[in-house]
């Protein structure tokens, strides 16, 4: 099936006389006929006993949104961070590091500098733009994974995802790319090389700013019997000796994950937000569509603006990114656009204060416009040479780009202009 077709059909097929849409099953626990039973999904999880790591709804989601990316199986969470987080500590114990791109969200230099630290995970963030041989010069003994952002956010920088793999392959490690911005209908990292990719589905594939989740792909490409994973190829003492490679085969990162770190953490989504998650990945394909339309007239009147220093949008021609988007993001790259206001942050709050159907909101990826400056808040907590590597000016505006009409759009932005 077509993208388009899978985003109404993946993951829940009702049989004669159910449902036809993807009902929300809601409780916490299940009922079995035996002990035997029960006893058998703690050694063989293949159906929900519990919904702190499973349940039929969410667990509908996930097939689809696995079959989307083209991967073997997918584990919602909570929220984006915790995808992230979980991706990581699925690979990385106390002692170990692993490499990340600078130029990624605030919120998660935060959890890997400063978080993840606390853990005794070192992350060593790298230039994006670096050369193999400097990333090569980046690797230690214990590196354990590298990561990187397919769309940064919100510096926009387009990732050379086949790059990163090479490299990361070479130190026999798994590339895990976070694909939230433009979602697997604008780029599908596993056909670039990517082993695991992660999703903020409280973006895009929600598009409604209804619910808070995450989730992980797993491709099932990586081999992890390579001999740098023993957590996978020898028995987990946690659950019955388990051994994850010799009993899940391809399926092993995505298992262990939920067997070892979900069933501990318990950052599992309600099925009411896997609900809602489905109902915005119905219409995925049409919206992205729209978003990348309206979003590049938008760059073009702000790149034509005397007021606006730069405009970052790949698909924009001229921009750095733009001859790499056309081999990652060839059908366009998302409804996000960052600008620099001439002025620097008095000019940028000024403007964006003076928009009246864009709203200033701590989201982005709606199907309402949206803006945010970023420096005062999603990477407020960082240094100024955080900011700096993160791509990070302070006159910088991420504007999100929604669904209204285009025209309506730019009224609004050449009003607010008007007062700067």
């Amino acid at each position: 099936m077509k993208d388009e077709t899978k985003c109404l059909h993946s993951g829940y097929s009702p049989k004669n006389g159910e449902p036809a849409v993807m009902p929300i099953v809601q409780s916490t626990t299940y009922r079995f006929d035996t002990t035997e039973r029960i006893g058998e999904l703690f050694d063989m999880p293949t159906a929900p006993m519990y919904s702190r790591f499973a349940n039929p709804t969410v667990d509908a989601v996930e097939q689809k949104i696995a079959d989307l990316e083209g991967g073997v199986g997918a584990m919602c969470t909570s929220s984006g961070q915790a995808a992230s987080l979980l991706s990581i500590l699925n690979l990385c114990k106390a002692g170990d590091s692993f490499i990340s791109t600078s130029t990624i969200y605030g919120g998660t230099v935060n959890l890997f500098a400063v978080t993840l630290k606390r853990f005794g995970i070192e992350c060593i963030f790298v230039d994006a733009e670096a050369s193999e041989e400097e990333l090569d010069q980046a690797f230690k003994e214990n590196t354990r994974a590298v990561f990187g952002e397919t769309l940064a956010n919100p510096a926009l920088a387009v990732l050379d995802i086949e790059k990163f793999a090479k490299v990361a392959h070479k130190h026999k490690v798994p590339l895990i790319i976070d694909n939230t911005f433009a979602t697997p209908i604008l780029c599908k990292p596993f056909e670039f090389g990517a082993d695991i990719v992660v999703h903020s589905t409280s973006k895009y594939m929600d598009g409604h700013a209804l619910q808070v989740g995450g989730v992980i792909v797993d491709s099932g490409n990586f081999d992890w019997t390579n001999g740098n994973f023993p957590e996978f190829t020898e028995p987990d003492d946690s659950y019955h000796g388990v051994i994850y490679t010799r009993d899940f085969g391809k399926m092993a990162y995505i298992i262990k994950a939920r067997m070892q770190l979900m069933r501990d953490f318990g950052c599992f989504p309600a099925a009411h937000s896997a609900f809602l998650l489905n109902l915005g990945l119905e219409t995925l394909p049409v919206r992205m569509k729209q978003y990348c339309e309206n979003a590049l007239k938008v760059a073009k009147f702000f790149k034509a603006s005397d007021k606006i220093e730069e405009v970052h949008y790949a698909a924009l021609e001229g921009d750095k990114y733009y001859e790499r988007a056309k081999k990652y993001l060839p059908n366009g790259t998302c409804g996000v656009i960052t600008i620099v206001i001439k002025g620097g942050k008095a000019n940028a709050v000024k403007f964006m204060d003076g928009l009246k159907l864009a709203s200033n909101e701590v989201h982005v990826a709606d199907i309402r416009t949206c803006v945010l400056h970023p420096a005062s808040a999603t990477h407020r907590q960082l240094t100024e040479e955080q900011l700096v590597a993160c791509g990070i000016n302070p006159g910088m505006i991420r504007f999100s780009v929604g669904l209204e009409n285009v025209d309506d759009i730019l009224a609004d932005i050449k009003q607010s202009l008007d007062l700067v």
